[in-house]
């Protein structure tokens, strides 16, 4: 597994796969350009499909300044790795192509080369999955986060410095932030009123009132493009940033057992990523949110004083508990339901602490096995429900109001009490019968025991 520094990034919002992932791949394209006059990208599947409410098109096209930007919008068509590709074309005057590089964005703010291959980030864990990771610090006495400690450089400790000042910095920023959050859906900031009210709550209401308060502050500071910190993406990053800081002011935590706390969430965060996937657009937001769950969980777990196994049960529980979770964002927009899960999240994520340390840890179904229905599940989930806005409550919302926004052609062709096969279009939009292909893990499988798997047309 890699270092916890490509899992916690810092960046903008809204979205890793769709704003961060892109801007890196446009920065790198830009400076390794000759002398050209104009830039045409193109985005395809999901890129295309979401990316307008994503703001993909700003985050590719600043880079390039001052040079035009022609953005291609292909949300029918898909590269064969993942469904978040997008290719660069350099253009000189006479409109004639002198540079191109096609690339991928993975989620989290990773990106993958022309051949579906990671970024390059050298091996630091040689674990494949939790059940090593728990045999280690077994054998050894150790908790996860000295494991941690043990793999990574020392840098590893002011990353993680760094990497917890910016998460509490977006929950202030974002507990007084007031308004609208942009975009056509005019959705309202809720975190600042819900701050407010919490304080006139006592007990459970009011600890869970606090808690939404602070996951709801980050992402809506991501939705409006703020800094924050992908745990393990944008649109999950409010659930650990909220956990952290709640059990710390609850508790009176010190900031070392915090980061502490950051280094297991980190590691299972990893787990996740290398056997299974945090992106939406690969697995759903079971990929995302549950993810942040289970990693807000088993951060949870370890302040409160769990085991290494309560830990593992903890990080198992959220989830499970996230499975078959769709990504379906209405309007294209991180704003519903994401913002809201980000919230639930956070509280499910402390509930599962408390149910691990009830028990003795021991338990049926391993995080390792969730891990993999978790990505099995993904595979068979149809398209339409996978970062789309194809399908689900971004489909309903646009029924709701008269199909006024589609995402692909084929929606408007069918009414609302049909549920259609999600088609994409080989080669062709004339195609005569469009399926949906394989989700990638059929055709990308890295050396992380993750096997092929039938999507779902």
């Amino acid at each position: 597994m890699k270092s916890l520094k490509a899992l916690y990034r810092i960046g903008l919002g809204p979205s890793s796969s769709h704003t961060m992932g892109p801007r890196i791949a446009a920065e790198a394209f830009a400076a390794s350009l000759p002398v050209v006059v104009a830039i045409r990208v193109t985005l395809y599947g999901s890129l295309a499909a979401t990316g307008r409410g994503h703001l993909t098109d700003r985050a590719v096209s600043m880079p390039f300044a001052p040079l035009p930007v022609e953005i291609v919008w292909l949300p029918e068509q898909r590269l064969p790795y993942h469904p978040n590709g997008l290719r660069f074309e350099a253009l000189d005057a006479a409109g004639q192509v002198v540079a191109e590089r096609s690339v991928y964005s993975a989620g989290g703010g990773a990106l993958l080369d022309e051949q579906g291959r990671p970024e390059s980030w050298a091996d630091v864990y040689p674990y494949a999955g939790m059940n090593e990771v728990l045999a280690a610090c077994e054998a050894e006495g150790l908790l996860i986060w000295e494991l941690v400690g043990r793999h990574e450089s020392e840098a590893i400790g002011p990353y993680l410095q760094t990497i917890w000042a910016t998460m509490q910095r977006a929950i202030e920023t974002g507990l007084n932030a007031e308004g609208r959050l942009p975009g056509s859906l005019n959705v309202p900031r809720k975190a600042a009123a819900y701050h407010v009210r919490a304080q006139s709550l006592a007990g459970y209401f009011g600890q869970t009132a606090t808690l939404f308060a602070y996951a709801l502050a980050v992402s809506e500071e991501n939705a409006a493009g703020g800094e924050v910190v992908t745990a393990p993406t944008c649109g999950a990053s409010g659930v650990l940033p909220a956990v952290l800081l709640f059990l710390q002011r609850q508790s009176k935590l010190s900031k070392e057992k915090i980061l502490h706390a950051l280094a297991t969430a980190g590691l299972i965060g990893n787990i996740v990523k290398r056997n299974a996937s945090i992106s939406g657009a690969e697995v759903g937001c079971q990929g995302e949110v549950g993810t942040a769950c289970a990693m807000a969980a088993a951060a949870a777990a370890q302040l409160l004083g769990g085991s290494v196994r309560q830990i593992e049960y903890a990080a198992e529980m959220g989830l499970e508990h996230h499975l078959g979770l769709t990504c379906d964002p209405i309007g294209g927009y991180v704003q519903i339901p994401c913002i809201e899960r980000n919230a639930i999240a956070a509280v499910r994520a402390v509930d599962c602490a408390a149910y691990a340390l009830l028990s003795d840890g021991r338990h049926i179904v391993s995080f390792d096995e969730v891990v993999r229905t978790m990505w099995e599940t993904g595979c068979d989930m149809k398209a339409i429900y996978r970062e789309t806005a194809a399908g689900g409550l971004a489909k309903a919302h646009d029924l709701r109001k008269g199909g006024s926004r589609v995402s692909h052609p084929w929606v408007a062709e069918h009414s609302p009490d049909t549920v259609p096969p999600a088609p994409t279009f080989m080669g062709s939009a004339a195609a005569a019968s469009p399926t949906w292909p394989a989700p990638e893990c059929a055709s990308r499988l890295p050396a992380s025991g993750r096997g092929p798997c039938q999507g779902r047309s």
